[in-house]
């Protein structure tokens, strides 16, 4: 793996922004490890229905503020496509096509997804499960779809974003909460911010592209204005605490975003911002570089089949349960240190995901084979740092 290791090194051209793929990396696993810690599928009177420990034991909220790293996907995000889509105009390659090949890449991976699924739901329905077990277990699965579609729009907009103020999407997620939650306007109102919520931090993506965000002063006023902003809006408005979904909630801030999400999500880009030189610094060793290489090229298969391995190791569990940590309510501290104990089974069941579909996903294989692509990181729209070619 060291001989690996160098070898992955020295095929990365010199000039890549490696920080670009460390942040990427980050993002996605933060989100997958955050999943794994609070999703919950209990096993109760025949039946699988989803928990969550912040549900009853809200002082652990803390938690989901290290995991949902939502915000910085959609920075690097942001960064990569425009710069991609810089370089594409440069060399005169038409709007189609630019998006043509980047949502090819962004949605091939969701048909094999799809299919196992539809095939997995359609023999569970047949074999007389319980209707409510198979809902859940198909929307649990599906999830991250949503995100999917949400980067899509995202990414066929960059040209209008490319010169977009980030406060413009944020003055709108401001006046949809007021809207919302002061002059009690439909709930559905909410949903605008879907759009505009994820704007804003692919939009600073874009200043970023531009210059505008390379000075430290700018993640200085990032990290503390959204920190501020976040803990006042916790403290004294009346948003949740966590920054996720919780069950049985009346407000969550993730779905749609609300105002307190997307100001957490400043202050998480702030703080990439601030880490960017260090995490150059720490990418020049070999085994750190190509370990977030390795996420990089799988980043799709890890989020796609993050739950599928997570239910997987659940049922293949049933026979024996209930297990703690893993059929069991979560509604006690003594839960989450048996999920913590889990968490290499689920690890180990996605490894077997990956290696079923990640050929298929990441294209057909060449006889010769080479890791490391020659051009920078951000002319991909995927999370790809490295690749078979």
């Amino acid at each position: 793996m060291r001989r690996l290791a160098h070898r992955i090194d020295a095929a990365t051209p010199p000039g890549r922004d490696r920080s670009v793929d460390a942040l990427r990396a980050v993002a996605v696993l933060g989100v997958v490890l955050g999943h794994w810690l609070v999703t919950a599928l209990v096993a109760d009177r025949g039946r699988l229905r989803t928990g969550s420990p912040l549900q009853h034991l809200p002082e652990l909220a803390p938690i989901s503020w290290l995991f949902q790293t939502l915000a910085v996907f959609f920075l690097v995000g942001g960064h990569v496509a425009t710069r991609s889509h810089a370089t594409a105009r440069a060399a005169g390659t038409p709007y189609h096509r630019w998006l043509t090949a980047r949502l090819t890449r962004l949605f091939k991976p969701v048909a094999a997804l799809l299919a196992l699924w539809t095939t997995v739901t359609t023999a569970l329905l047949l074999s007389g499960t319980d209707v409510t077990t198979v809902r859940t277990l198909a929307k649990l699965a599906l999830s991250p779809l949503w995100f999917l579609l949400v980067f899509a729009a995202l990414t066929a907009a960059t040209p209008l974003v490319a010169r977009l103020n980030p406060l413009w999407p944020l003055a709108v997620v401001l006046h949809v909460d007021l809207l919302r939650f002061g002059l009690g306007a439909p709930p559905a109102v909410g949903w605008v911010n879907l759009a505009a919520g994820w704007l804003v931090p692919y939009s600073l993506g874009a200043a970023w592209t531009r210059g505008e965000l390379d000075r430290p002063r700018a993640g200085w006023v990032l990290f503390i204005g959204g920190t501020a902003a976040t803990a006042g809006l916790v403290a004294w408005a009346g948003y949740p605490a966590s920054m996720v979904g919780v069950p049985g909630a009346s407000v969550s801030n993730l779905d749609p975003p609300t105002l307190a999400a997307v100001t957490f999500g400043l202050a998480q880009c702030g703080l990439a911002l601030l880490l960017r030189e260090r995490l150059r610094r720490t990418m020049r060793r070999p085994l750190a570089w190509a370990a977030v290489a390795f996420v990089n090229l799988s980043a799709m298969t890890i989020f796609l089949w993050h739950q599928t391995a997570l239910m997987a190791t659940t049922a293949t569990g049933l026979p024996f349960g209930p297990l703690p940590g893993l059929h069991t309510p979560p509604d006690h501290l003594g839960w989450v240190a048996a999920r913590l104990l889990w968490l290499p089974a689920f690890a180990l069941t996605l490894a077997v995901c990956w290696a079923a579909f990640h050929v298929y996903e990441s294209g057909r294989p060449r006889a010769r084979s080479r890791v490391v692509r020659s051009h920078p990181a951000s002319d991909r729209a995927t999370p790809t740092g490295a690749r078979r070619v």
